[in-house]
């Protein structure tokens, strides 16, 4: 048995779904309770599906790398996908204008407040570091979920996408790729950069985000999905990150801290202009019964996005820690 060094350790769990999928990760073959009439978007199965999708990234110390594939783990992983995706396609409006949705992304609008408000203007350095640790699921493995996508495009939006993905990891240079400029920036504010360090305190939340990207890379049929949710991340990171490059600075935060949203402010507005003319426009015009798929990738990584955005604020707001478990995080 060859595990990745960075492997985590399996988390703790949230209910009876992901006590079921830890089990059966250990070796137990018991057959799972039934995952219809699970919370959508619940911290049990939402747990669950995380730890299912993460046996296609680096896995876990405890797990055999061969169950990747195992097929009991494999249906019950597209049980859990229904659930979840039923819900958000019933949760978010159809629709099929893609030049409307881009446009739309693209727009602040003056009232808009989120997270990267708040932290630029009046966040303090333990919501900063909470805000950093949460992301970490994603940006430890940034570009990972949207690689998956590479081989099943074709011509140029295959090209361009390479093209954004070549940049994503440091366009030739480890030290220059964002997941370890992310890492560098968890060490400077006195965080864990470890792979998985922050999963048990994560809430589900932010868990869906992270599904909802691994779902569409891992499926073929939602490659358009996909594209939809990394021209999302893409067309609206340039004004937030600049929001968090202010409050880094505000706060008294080291170079270390800042580079990383600083390096986004630039690139992301370049591969905002890769992705929707070079990915989005070859890929309808080859593809044009995609263009619902396309809004359904934005609108549903809007949606969720917007729900860990207002976990945090609500728990902030009344002066609490937006995590699980305070443990892993020092609080000042």
């Amino acid at each position: 048995m060859t595990t990745t060094p960075e492997a985590p350790a399996l988390p703790m769990p949230r209910g009876p779904v992901s006590e079921a999928v830890l089990s059966a990760l250990r070796g137990d073959r018991t057959v799972p309770p039934a995952v219809e009439g699970s919370t959508p978007y619940g911290e049990d199965l939402q747990l669950a599906l995380y730890c299912c999708y993460e046996l296609h990234y680096r896995g876990f110390r405890e797990v055999d790398p061969d169950r990747e594939w195992d097929p009991a783990l494999i249906a019950l992983r597209g049980d859990l996908e229904r659930v979840f995706v039923d819900a958000l396609r019933n949760d978010v409006p159809a629709g099929a204008d893609v030049r409307g949705e881009l446009d739309a992304l693209l727009v602040e609008h003056v009232d808009a407040y989120g997270v990267s408000h708040h932290l630029r203007h009046h966040g303090e350095l333990w919501q900063l570091r909470e805000y950093v640790a949460h992301r970490s699921l994603y940006h430890l493995k940034e570009a990972d979920p949207q690689s998956f996508v590479i081989p099943r495009l074709d011509g140029s939006a295959k090209t361009a996408l390479v093209t954004v993905q070549h940049d994503e990891y440091g366009a030739g240079d480890p030290e220059r790729a964002h997941a370890k400029l992310f890492a560098d920036m968890m060490l400077e504010l006195d965080l864990s950069p470890a792979y998985g360090t922050y999963l048990d305190s994560a809430p589900a939340e932010m868990l869906a985000e992270v599904n909802f990207m691994s779902w569409c890379g891992l499926h073929r049929a939602s490659r358009a999905a996909l594209i939809g949710q990394f021209a999302t991340i893409e067309l609206t990171s340039s004004p937030g990150s600049d929001r968090l490059v202010k409050a880094m600075r505000r706060l008294g935060c080291g170079p270390a801290a800042i580079r990383f949203y600083a390096e986004h402010v630039e690139a992301d507005a370049v591969h905002e202009q890769l992705v929707r003319r070079e990915v989005i426009a070859p890929l309808l015009e080859a593809e044009p019964d995609s263009a619902s798929d396309l809004v359904f990738g934005i609108r549903g990584s809007t949606f969720l996005g917007a729900r860990t955005e207002e976990h945090m604020l609500h728990h902030w707001g009344r002066g609490e820690s937006s995590f699980r478990e305070v443990r892993d995080v020092r609080i000042p």
